[in-house]
């Protein structure tokens, strides 16, 4: 047995006892890179066949490569031992319990604005108003003209309004409903619109550029105030669940008349004074009124023989004074630890 042979036996036997000993697939792939890489000790013999006789170098080559061979089929005997041992051990530790009741789907809830929408609807709906609807994007006639603010008229500076041109605005207010659907309907008629209206204001704790108004119209034969002051009492009851006090104070609105503001015993202290009144113990939520005498005439209702009243309302505001909120834009900031309350 040449020098060359002897080496190669005892190298052998050397790896074969190291890989035996690897406690894994990274210490066996250390074993395959002294032994079999590139500089590698048993690679290495092959630079030694030259020194032999020429007669012997082919066996002693063959034999090289018969070493290499071996321990390479070894190194991959073990490696499929370990990879297999190690799935094993992660199958283990990720054995699912499938008789164990699945995990339920975080099913998302509507917003706090439409479930308010909805309900207030369904209250007015269930006193005969009939939903209608309106574009956003209205004209400066049936946003202010029909509703007797005519150019220049000072109520119009109460309003900042968004115009895409001289005569074409994001409605201010979801009143222009209320001028199509008496453009193309004839008395009586009960009717709720409701929807987003827009304002140049800057955001703060009570003020959003977009936000929600529901509006509601009545108009018959000898409709009066006293009809008016029964449906808003009656509904804002239904809103806050509550028997609440109600008071209407006079006001001015350009398409009313007589107008007033109607009031609530404030909900949060029940009229003893707190921050959410401002100590007054009364909450303002609602303007309304009896539809003004011009306005019937520009949309073509026999102001002798017909009456009618109005009301609206921004829904945020019902929301905040009806949950406690007292920061408008918490609506619209997309805080669902905030939205979630209100499934």
């Amino acid at each position: 047995m040449t020098s060359v042979e002897q080496e190669l036996n005892r190298l052998l036997g050397d790896a074969r006892a190291e890989l035996r000993a690897a406690s894994d697939i990274t210490a066996a792939e250390q074993v395959r890179v002294r032994y079999l890489g590139k500089k590698g000790l048993i690679t290495e013999q092959l630079k030694r066949v030259g020194q032999e006789p020429p007669d012997v170098r082919p066996e002693i080559g063959a034999r090289v490569n018969d070493a290499k061979c071996a321990l390479t089929e070894e190194l991959e005997t073990w490696r499929h031992q370990w990879e297999a041992a190690a799935l094993r051990t992660q199958l283990e530790a990720e054995t699912l319990d499938v008789t164990l009741p699945g995990r339920g789907l975080a099913l998302g809830s509507l917003h706090p604005v439409t479930l308010a929408r909805q309900r207030i609807e369904s209250i007015l709906g269930g006193m005969g108003f009939a939903r209608a609807e309106g574009p956003e994007i209205e004209d400066d006639v049936r946003n202010f003209e029909a509703l007797n603010m005519p150019a220049n008229h000072p109520a119009r500076a109460m309003q900042d309004t968004f115009y895409f041109d001289a005569h074409t605005l994001l409605r201010t207010h979801t009143s222009n409903v209320q001028v199509r659907y008496m453009e193309a309907h004839r008395p009586p008629f009960r009717i709720i619109a409701s929807g987003r209206v827009f304002r140049a204001d800057s955001p703060d704790l009570t003020h959003t550029p977009m936000f929600h108004q529901v509006e509601g119209l009545m108009v018959d034969e000898n409709v009066s105030f006293s009809d008016l002051k029964g449906v808003l009492t009656e509904f804002l009851r239904a809103f806050f669940e509550q028997s609440v006090d109600v008071r209407f104070r006079p006001s001015f609105f350009p398409f009313t008349e007589p107008s007033a503001e109607v009031d609530v015993r404030c909900v949060g202290c029940s009229g003893n004074g707190c921050r959410i009144c401002k100590q007054t113990g009364w909450l303002e939520v609602l303007g309304c009124g009896m539809v003004h005498p011009s306005v019937f005439h520009r949309v073509g209702i026999d102001e002798e023989r017909y009456t009618g009243f109005a009301f609206g309302a921004g829904i945020e505001r019902l929301v905040m004074l009806r949950s406690g909120v007292t920061d408008a834009r918490l609506f619209y900031e997309n805080d669902l630890r905030f939205l979630a309350q209100f499934r």
